[in-house]
């Protein structure tokens, strides 16, 4: 339990090439604030938004907890991925009874998957240049 004005808890989450730096603040109102700005106005889609709260409403703290975090790199699929990912580490300090939950769900499972880099010859990592008949 690390301690600034208020005590909290902190979890690294990863997704391809995103990286979130998650506070997690017990006792709060239940307001997820990402890079300064509200949940509603950073992440456009719904999904997205349901993605980075899957842990929070598997382990029933959706408005008991408040999250803050920081998020870089990436595209916002692998930002939220990024997120939840971070927030079910966060929990896992806070409270590790929540372990076997968030194991069954693969919240806690760093998805291993990267952009595959480009080959020499090719116009990216497996497409060929196109050649015409003559």
């Amino acid at each position: 339990m690390y301690q600034s004005k208020k005590p909290y808890v902190y979890g690294t989450g990863r997704r391809k090439s995103s990286v979130a730096r998650v506070r997690v603040y017990e006792n709060g109102t239940g307001s997820i604030i990402i890079n300064g700005r509200e949940i509603d106005d950073y992440f456009g889609l719904d999904t997205l938004k349901l993605i980075t709260r899957q842990p929070l409403n598997l382990t029933g703290l959706i408005g008991k907890v408040d999250v803050v975090a920081t998020v870089a790199g990436g595209g916002v699929t692998g930002q939220a991925g990024a997120l939840r990912h971070g927030i079910s580490r966060a929990l896992l300090e806070l409270n590790p009874e929540l372990r076997p939950a968030l194991k069954q769900a693969g919240y806690l499972t760093r998805d291993p998957r990267m952009k595959e880099r480009k080959k020499y010859g090719l116009k990216a990592a497996r497409r060929a240049p196109q050649f015409s008949k003559r």
